[in-house]
């Protein structure tokens, strides 16, 4: 007998402590068939990324498992009065379509800017958004998501400095610019990662090497000038 794609896990809320159901991908099918350079991953099957969102179906606070694990007694009061009190009971385990991965994660942006939760957690979010939207080809609303992705991916950047682990956030913070078409923001965001000796990542090197090259081309083709450490030496 096959198995299914979805499985069940329990989840306590960090708000109510009510335990609830929510659903997950098996690992088997997370196979994605191909990856974009900023992380979007794509799926023949069911899309991991649609699960990520676990919603309280009892007072409605969203978060991942990333989020903060119980919230203080003045984050309930503020969740209480910016959604809490107007959330009306429903259930999201079960499969999801595009449609409800959107709400789901909506919710969870609301919640996360509503309690105060971390640039990180928030930053994720709003990445997750923009590549539902890319998705479906909406190319508005991505490149919207993607500009307060980007603004709060600086801001992690400028609370935590360049820390060993910080690779993949510099090398995303360039590629975000390159994906918004500030190309001379992208160059130095790639360039920190080449040049940074303390960042011994090494897969974040190679990447940000490559999105270099495609940066470069994509600058020659629109016959912008190349800043001066692009040019050949």
């Amino acid at each position: 007998m096959a198995l299914e794609p979805l499985y069940s896990i329990n989840v306590v809320c960090c708000n109510c402590e009510h335990q609830f159901s929510t659903s997950r991908v098996r690992p088997s099918f997370k196979k994605a068939v191909r990856t974009d350079a900023d992380f979007c991953a794509y799926y023949n099957n069911e899309n991991p990324d649609y699960y990520v969102v676990r919603v309280c179906p009892k007072c409605g606070f969203a978060s991942t498992e990333h989020s903060t694990e119980r919230l203080s007694d003045v984050q309930k009061k503020q969740f209480a009065e910016k959604i809490g009190k107007r959330w009306i009971e429903r259930d999201y385990s079960g499969h999801r379509d595009w449609e409800i991965a959107l709400e789901t994660y909506k919710l969870a942006l609301l919640c996360a800017q509503t309690i105060g939760e971390k640039d990180r957690i928030i930053a994720s979010l709003l990445h997750h958004i923009a590549w539902l939207y890319r998705y479906k080809g909406d190319e508005e609303q991505e490149q919207r998501f993607l500009k307060y992705c980007l603004d709060s991916y600086i801001r992690v950047y400028e609370l935590e400095g360049v820390g060993a682990n910080n690779a993949r956030l510099l090398y995303l913070i360039g590629e975000l610019h390159r994906r918004t078409g500030d190309y001379h923001q992208a160059v130095k965001w790639f360039s920190r990662v080449i040049n940074d000796k303390n960042i011994v990542d090494s897969a974040m090197i190679h990447a940000s090497r490559e999105q270099w090259g495609v940066l470069r081309q994509e600058m020659l083709d629109k016959r912008m000038e190349l800043p001066g450490e692009m040019n050949p030496a």
